[in-house]
This record gives structure tokens, sequence and C-alpha cells, in this order.
């Protein structure tokens, strides 16, 4: 009888472990793929990429030039020899060969389509994203979805160690959160659903049961433009937490979370950041100015008109962030009390003006990256405000379940992941930090 206990004794080693300098002068077996072969008349470099990067192999006389010369980049192979200590390869460590093993092999006759083996793909981002699969094995392009995972990954320690219960919630839906048109309709059995803008709805429901919860996942916003800065599917950073005493405690609970994560980044990702030369914000202090405030300074400095009292346009976020950057030296700022309006229905009204919201966004470098707020947790106050909007009570009988029967005072946000690493990394399309994008244009790969 033969038991599957879990345990496999590893005969190859990790990239970080050689690099740690505990195996100069000994022996090792790493696998990976090629990832370019150089030829130096009299030996040859032969340099392994791995998930954790990349190391350099040399030749040696047990390993011959003519067997180094047959390998092509996709393969890969098995090599062992001894590890020496090497300033000028890539992580100061390359490995003399003593034996080569070929794993897999690529099509016949296959020819690389992207020069992955480049620091930086010197293409267009229309041969990138069509090319998806081979382009994100580019040292650079890897190197942003790891910074990407340290965002998610710190979004979520930092939240557990503030009490909060990850949940998951349903990405087909009866209704729509948001409000509007811009939603995906789907046939389900017959009846009407669409694919969840939001987990607005099920991530409150969840305050009356853990207090304080979140979700990292995707959302879906059937918007027919086509922008550098938004896409039809996105990854969506949200939390909800009960029992707060007005909307600035979310946003405390934000900056506090920013400051947690660009810590584990500066620490944990400090590889990647040095690849993509990220120079990590500062959160300590992060300015707050009021929604109408705030596009009265940017008027009054750089002389532009305000066209639409109710919202923000991309410009003027662009000037808010301008002006807080040279007046305050921060890439954050939150605006807040935005109009009751352009808010939606679950929104608190400021009791004192209920014209504008106990509501806020988030700007980055300019650009929106978080919306939140405090919500309605009275039911009479909720039934009101969906009445004054038009809206048919009997559509939300499941949602006013909650207030129905009792919530606290409460509040969260939503953050766009992709939005958030395309500011941090200064990209100029938010299609660069999306693993494969999803727009009007693109379904596929």
């Amino acid at each position: 009888m033969q038991f599957v206990t879990g345990k496999k004794e590893e005969k190859t080693v990790l990239l970080s472990e050689i690099i740690s300098g505990n195996y100069t002068h000994k022996s090792v077996v790493l696998r990976g793929f090629v990832h370019t072969v150089r030829d130096m008349s009299e030996f040859s470099f032969l340099v392994i990429r791995t998930f954790e990067g990349i190391i350099q192999c040399v030749t040696s006389t047990e390993v011959t030039k003519d067997v180094v010369a047959s390998l092509k980049e996709g393969m890969t192979v098995e090599v062992q020899g001894e590890v020496h200590e090497e300033l000028r390869a890539p992580n100061g460590y390359e490995i003399i060969l003593t034996r080569l093993l070929i794993l897999s092999e690529p099509a016949k006759d296959s020819t690389m389509p992207l020069p992955i083996s480049k620091w930086k793909l010197n293409t267009s981002l229309e041969a990138k994203l069509s090319l998806r699969p081979i382009a994100l094995r580019n040292i650079r392009e890897r190197a942003i979805f790891k910074i990407q995972e340290g965002i998610v990954r710190g979004f979520r320690d930092f939240l557990f160690s503030e009490h909060f219960t990850e949940v998951r919630t349903p990405k087909i839906v009866a209704g729509n959160a948001e409000g509007g048109a811009n939603v995906f309709k789907l046939e389900y059995f017959g009846k009407k659903a669409f694919l969840a803008q939001s987990p607005q709805f099920y991530k409150q429901t969840m305050v009356g049961v853990y207090d304080r919860v979140f979700e990292a996942a995707p959302v879906f916003r059937a918007e027919k433009h086509n922008t550098t800065r938004h896409l039809n599917e996105y990854t969506s950073l949200d939390f909800e937490m009960g029992y707060i005493d007005s909307f600035e405690d979310i946003m405390n609970m934000e900056t506090a979370m920013l400051t947690f994560i660009f810590e584990l980044l500066s620490k944990d990702y400090k590889k990647e950041c040095e690849i993509l030369g990220i120079n990590l914000p500062k959160t300590d202090k992060i300015p707050a100015v009021r929604f109408d405030e705030a596009k009265q300074l940017v008027s009054e400095k750089y002389d532009r008109k305000i066209k639409n009292p109710f919202d923000l346009e991309p410009e003027e976020e662009v000037l808010i962030g301008r002006y807080f950057k040279e007046e305050y030296d921060s890439d954050f700022v939150f605006v807040t009390h935005y109009p009751s309006k352009k808010r939606p229905f679950y929104a608190m009204d400021d009791p004192s003006d209920k014209r504008f919201t106990l509501s806020f966004d988030l700007l980055f470098k300019g650009m929106e990256i978080t919306t939140g707020g405090q919500r309605i947790h009275n039911y009479e106050e909720q039934v009101a405000k969906m009445k004054d909007r038009g809206m048919n009570i009997e559509d939300f009988e499941h949602y006013l379940m909650i207030h129905k029967h009792g919530m606290p005072p409460h509040g969260g946000l939503g953050i766009g992941l992709e939005r958030l690493t395309m500011r941090l990394l200064e990209e100029a399309n938010v299609r660069e930090t999306s693993l494969f994008p999803r727009d009007v244009s693109r379904l596929e790969p």
C-alpha cells in the first residue's frame, strides 16, 4: 500500500537560497527557462529564469559549447553546477555548469515573438497585450505584478491585524448597486441578472454579521468609453466597517493601510521596486479638502473655469493633485463632501448641508483611486432617500432587510487595484497594470 504524505525531498534549490551566499562553492541543481544564451567564443553564458529572477550559468568542460549552442529561448532545463560569487553577474552569483538536461522544448521552427530577454520591452502596448502570455515573461513585466501581489498582500495582512473578516460575495446579481445603465446583462435560467458592479450591498450586509469585512475581487463596468484609466473588469479592494464615529474613521483606516502596504513593499519587494524605479510615496500625513473648496483652489491658482459644479473632471483631478504636491509635498489628497446628487442613494448626507455627502475620493498623483464614505444605517432615512430619487422600494427588499432589523453606523471604501498600481509605477495606461485587460475592444487573450 502506498500513502501520500505531502512530503517530498526537493533536489533543487531556490534562486534566493543561492544569492543568500549559503551555497558558494557547493554543487546545486536548478530548474528554469532558458532566458538567453550568449556565445563568448571560448565559453558561453546561459541565463536561466526562475520565478524568483535570473541567474547566469557558465559552460565548463563537462558541458560543451555545442550543447549550449543547441539551446533556444522557451526551453526549460535542469542544470547542475558549482556556485561562485561573481559581482558582474545578475544577483552577484553564477553557476559553473557540470550537467545540463533539457526538460521541454518549444514547437519546432518557433521564434520568440518578443525580445523578452531585454531589460524593457521596447514595443507597443498593443503588441504586448496581443502577445500577453509571452510578454509577461519579461523581467520588468513580471515585476509589475509582483508589486501588485504585494499591494493585495499588504491590504489583507493589515486588515486582518485590524480584526476584519475576509468575505467572498456573488458576482452574478439580480440588481446593480451603483445605479445607471453601465451593467453587463446576463441570461440566468430565464431570469434577468447582471455582473456585479460592486460588492456594496453584500459588504454592508456582512457588517451586520462580523462588524468589519473586506474583499479583494473583480467588479464589472459596462462603460463604452475607451480611455487610459478605465477597464471593464478590474480588481476592487473593498472594506466596510461598523461602529464608526464619522466617515473620517474610514479615511484614517485607509491612510494607515497604505502606510503598511508601502512599508511592506520597501522590505519584501525591494528588488521589484528597484527594477521598476519606484519611489514609494509618504503617507504619514494626507491632506483633506472639501470638494467645493478643492475646485475653487485650482480654479484660482491655475486660472481654470469651473465647468461642472457637481463632479470632478479628469483635468481637475490632475490639477488638484498638482496643487497639493506643490503646496504640501503630498502625492495623495482626500477630497471630501461630494455633492449628494452625484453619489449613490446609500451615501449619508451631511446633516449640516443636505446638498453634500459624508463621502470622499482619494486622489493619487492626480487620479482618483478610491471612493468611500459613510452609509445610511437608519431604515426610515434610507427609504426616504430612495423615494426622493424615484426608486422602487420593492426592488431592494433584501438590501433593506439589514436596515429594518438594525445596523450600526458604518462606512467603507473601494480601491481600484490597477489604478493604484498604475499611479505607483507612473504608467500612462491602466492596461499596463492589468494581467489580461478587458476593455471595449479586447476579450482575448
